[in-house]
């Protein structure tokens, strides 16, 4: 089964292998760079539209757990996102015209937490007005830096949950930072049997849909897990984010940034901690 049938009938697919060894170890280089930035700010700090969550560790040691839109100020990372190959992939499902409204680095280091409890992206695409034909429109995907795999805290998917739309899972609870609950799927009327494990090695893209649920948990391999998720949308269907492609060319990144989601950029787009 190719990619677009599998996205299409599972909600997620994985292409392989789409960057190369060497390729990966440019990328791991640039995404290392981000994260000493993140520690030597040591709390969460915005520039505009780039954002660094950081929180202290159980010892109080800084502990970078995202970095939102490092492509405003890191060439390699910015190429990767406008990378041909992402068009290759996404064109057959939303076409060549593409807006991205994700760009951004996860960590887990070797026996953190890192917990992403159940949910669908979708509930994160806000104001709803802005952001249509979510099921249709928007894709997530995944560039697996280190191997991911069960152990190294990988995602886990619920195969086919996107068909649903969304779904009544607990909205009031903080997704980064807490654990995935079987007991939040049974409410949901989902089997907790049916979860898989995105296994992915380094250079192989992920894809999910906006509806699909997933997850992920703690870290308990001895090396690092780094993911670098990039989110495009049918540019005619997103009144927000930054052009990726139009007409299948790239596009870079203009001198003034695009509303995405922090809602003040306008207001105060200065660097400051928060």
């Amino acid at each position: 089964m190719d990619h677009v049938a599998a996205y299409r009938e599972q909600g997620y697919a994985i292409v392989r292998g789409v960057f190369s060894p060497a390729e990966v170890t440019s990328i791991a280089a640039a995404v290392d760079r981000i994260h000493a930035e993140g520690v030597a700010h040591g709390r969460s700090f915005r520039y505009g539209n780039l954002f660094y969550n950081v929180a202290p560790d159980a010892g109080g040691t800084p502990l970078v757990r995202m970095v939102q839109w490092p492509s405003y100020h890191n060439e390699m990372l910015d190429a990767v996102r406008l990378d041909p190959r992402y068009l290759e992939i996404l064109q057959p499902l939303i076409g060549p015209d593409l807006k991205q409204i994700i760009n951004q680095l996860h960590w887990k280091a070797p026996g953190s937490l890192g917990d992403f409890a159940w949910h669908q992206d979708s509930r994160f695409r806000k104001p709803d007005a802005v952001y249509r034909n979510l099921g249709t429109s928007y894709i997530q995907t995944g560039l697996a830096i280190d191997p991911h795999t069960r152990e190294s805290g990988a995602m886990r998917f619920i195969p086919r949950s996107h068909g649903a739309g969304p779904l009544d899972l607990d909205t009031s609870i903080e997704v980064l930072g807490t654990e995935m609950n079987d007991e939040a799927l049974i409410a949901a009327g989902i089997d907790p049997t049916k979860v898989v494990d995105l296994i992915l090695d380094p250079g192989d893209v992920a894809l999910w849909n906006p509806y699909l649920v997933h997850g992920s948990g703690r870290n308990r391999a001895p090396h690092q897990r780094r993911l670098y998720i990039n989110g495009y949308v049918a540019a005619a269907d997103c009144d927000r984010g930054e052009w990726a492609f139009r007409d299948g060319q790239p596009v870079p990144l203009g001198p003034e940034a695009a509303l995405v989601h922090y809602e003040a950029l306008r207001e105060n787009p200065h660097p400051h901690y928060v």
